[in-house]
């Protein structure tokens, strides 16, 4: 059975063979259509290398680290980017690549192609995973084309395809994809054709962009569209966006560039060339029977389709399919740097402006009426953040997670998450809180009489340079009584902070900051990765991942500043219900969607006897190397973090970043959530300390005071004595 097959080649019972993209492409020539030339590497091919290397198992292992469906999507992105890696580094059997080779290079000769996924549950009437595996276009040679099907079978586990996956129903251990290599058609204008617009069945919709498709598919270009009347083919509206770039050919690859002028001051499509297109997928629909998605591309005059697919989004806009938001998290480079400008020059300076406006403010001055005013004035400030919060600086996250398949792609290190030691020492707002509370701990240490008088509780009278440096760290970070308390009990006081400085006084972190010469050492491997201009790419990708890796812990901060000030007027309502009762301020306590504080939320409730013994060890994931052992501290809400002490080790369902200042005192961190770029992994590995994160049940079957041995390197939690006492954490200092 050959393993590349040609479209004449294809039969009607060939689809689990083919995949669905190819098998519409079959259908398609066989409609008379239109379309490029086209080769299949059928599945058969991909089940051959998972099964002929070894990777089908290590697959499995990866996907059996822990319960899938139990996986948030921070485990799912670190399980595919494991896999992922697999297949980058895994040796081609020779006998495999030569037949691959000898295939491509006899039919395409030196003609550039695209290499497309066309998975067997792809572009069916239930499932299209449109956007959800990789396609690359023009590449040139045999050698290129294999590498890059090995990243369209590796799109097959990409956190987003899992996700989707699991959302409809699928198997993944069942997974499998074939591959769809088409001649590249560098057309001067391409686009989309939606032959039943998903929210208005009566019209259909046109896209279309100067050049190559790349820019209106990722979302980069906004493109001109066209409304049709279904009935009459009429068009109802043309929407025209300003043009400023477009997609052309480049080498190996794609290139985004300046629009010419000339281009630029008109539709890529003339009407004439709408009805064109209007009327070929018409047609694409009527040989389906059934609405299609149809992406074409127009070279001199000629319209050649690329890919059918049916639309599966059809009805009122909403839809049970899911991938919107975890497509949002998955943005381009282009579109990452307008984010990230977005929220380092606009969000973050109003975030900051509003929490200082908002503590500006009198609450104690203020009548019933007033006070309960402003409690839903703040509530609804607080709202708008939060929604800020998932779709603008979440997304902003997968800078970290694109540098990191840039990085593996280029290196193809065997740790395949070795790009975040890149990313280490940056300016978190979190480190720069917890320095100051150093810098505050120093002075309480040498200043024997300051700290008696703070251990004896009076605050008053403080030596004029000490307070100065208290009240800047206040006006700053607040001063943390809401982060400890939870808003349960939050007063607003120094009492909580100055509890943390005297044990910070008493027992200095036992480690310093990782630093030394291996972020530089990799750094420089990255960049000398690439030649040219391409060099400069993978600065400016470098500088952007660091911002996001940054702002993945600060963006917490600065919205915990916000709602601080939320819970201090609420905080104000209660203290006034304590002493009379008053309508307005129950009634708005009652009425707005406020939950008292950030409670740590701890693991599900679980069955009585679900544990009859006590567990010795608990695997999870290794997200700070190192080994350390120490009494368990199991923070199920952020009042108990008032009781940590220096040396314990912190088990909790997850660091929240406005919970960090204990972590300098910590021993090491387990928690239940996992992810390489959690919060929690994040601070640990800026300290040096072992952490295991994705833990089932830790703060269930580990208890405060339990002897606990923690294994960074292993991801193994062990509970009870081991022997020896062991404390070894990584410290690499080398040149």
């Amino acid at each position: 059975m050959n393993r590349i097959i040609s479209l004449k080649e294809i039969h009607a019972d060939d689809r689990p063979r083919v995949g669905g993209k190819a098998y519409a492409l079959w259908r398609l020539a066989n409609g008379g259509f239109t379309i490029p030339d086209t080769l299949c590497v059928t599945s058969d091919v991909y089940r051959e290398f998972v099964s002929r290397t070894g990777l089908r198992e290590r697959m499995l292992l990866e996907l059996h680290r822990k319960d899938f469906k139990e996986m948030r999507w921070e485990e799912i992105w670190d399980c595919a980017t494991r896999i992922r890696n697999m297949f980058l580094t895994q040796g081609f059997p020779e006998d495999l690549y030569q037949d691959l080779q000898k295939n491509l290079q006899d039919h395409f000769q030196n003609r550039s192609v695209a290499v497309r996924s066309s998975a067997p549950d792809e572009d069916d009437a239930r499932s299209s995973f449109a956007g959800l595996h990789a396609s690359y276009i023009n590449l040139s040679g045999a050698a290129a084309i294999i590498k890059h099907i090995r990243l369209v079978w590796a799109s097959l586990w990409s956190d987003a395809a899992l996700l989707y996956r699991q959302e409809i129903g699928l198997d993944v251990e069942k997974s499998a994809m074939a591959v769809v290599v088409q001649e590249t058609i560098a057309g001067d204008c391409s686009g989309v054709a939606f032959t039943r617009d998903p929210n208005n069945s009566r019209q259909a919709v046109i896209e279309s962009v100067h050049g190559l498709n790349q820019g209106l598919v990722d979302g980069e270009i906004e493109p001109d569209r066209w409304m049709i009347d279904r009935e009459s083919g009429n068009i109802v509206r043309h929407t025209q966006p300003e043009r400023r770039h477009w997609f052309i050919p480049g080498r190996g690859g794609v290139d985004r560039a300046a629009l010419p002028d000339e281009k630029a001051g008109r539709p890529p499509l003339s009407e004439q060339t709408v009805k064109t297109v209007w009327a070929t997928a018409r047609k694409a629909e009527k040989y389906f029977q059934a609405p299609q998605d149809v992406e074409w591309t127009y070279l001199e005059k000629r319209l050649t389709l690329l890919q059918s697919r049916p639309i599966t989004t059809l009805g009122s806009g909403n839809t049970e399919d899911q991938r919107g938001w975890y497509l949002s998290l998955h943005r381009s480079f282009d579109n990452l740097k307008d984010l990230r400008r977005k929220i380092e020059e606009e969000l973050i300076p109003a975030m900051v402006d509003v929490a200082e406006k908002l503590g500006e403010k009198d609450l104690s001055g203020l009548s019933e009426a007033a006070l309960a005013a402003e409690i839903r004035r703040r509530w609804e400030i607080n709202h708008k953040w939060v929604n800020v919060y998932w779709t603008d600086f979440i997304p902003y996250a997968h800078g970290v997670r694109l540098f990191g398949q840039v990085y593996n792609d280029a290196v193809q290190p065997k740790d395949p998450h070795e790009f975040i030691d890149l990313l280490t020492d940056t300016d978190m707002a979190s480190l720069a809180r917890n320095n100051m509370l150093l810098e505050l701990a120093a002075i309480i240490r040498h200043n024997q009489i300051l700290k008696q008088k703070l251990k004896q509780g009076d605050d008053t009278d403080l030596e004029p340079g000490f307070k100065s440096m208290v009240d800047a760290f206040i006006e700053k970070f607040g001063d943390l009584s809401c982060a400890v308390t939870g808003g349960k009990d939050c007063v607003l006081g120094t009492a909580p902070l100055f509890r943390l400085l005297l044990e910070l006084s008493e027992h200095p972190p036992p480690v310093s900051m990782r630093k030394g010469g291996r972020a530089k050492r990799l750094q420089e491997n990255f960049i000398n990765s690439f030649s040219g201009k391409d060099k400069d790419g993978a600065c400016e990708l470098l500088d952007l991942a660091r911002s996001s890796y940054r702002l993945r812990d600060d963006d917490n901060i600065y919205l915990g500043r916000i709602e601080a000030q939320l819970l201090a007027a609420v905080q104000e309502a209660k203290q006034r219900l304590q002493k009379r009762p008053a309508e307005a301020l129950q009634s708005v306590l009652e009425e707005i969607d406020f939950k008292e504080g950030s409670a740590i939320q701890s693991s599900p409730a679980h069955a009585a006897g679900k544990y009859p013994l006590q567990a010795r060890q608990l695997t999870g994931q290794p997200s700070g190397p190192g080994i350390s052992k120490g009494k368990a501290r199991v923070i199920r809400h952020h009042s108990e973090l008032a009781d940590f002490k220096s040396g314990e080790i912190l088990v909790c369902d997850a660091v929240d970043p406005n919970m960090t200042f204990v972590v300098p005192l910590a021993a090491a961190v387990v928690e239940r959530r996992g992810g390489m770029l959690i919060h929690g992994a994040i601070i640990a590995r800026e300290y040096g300390l072992p952490c295991i994160t994705g833990v089932p049940d830790a703060t269930t079957l580990i208890k405060t005071g339990d002897d606990i041995t923690e294994d960074g390197y292993l991801g193994i939690v062990t509970i009870g004595e081991t022997g020896e006492s062991v404390t070894k954490k990584e410290n690499d200092n080398g040149p």
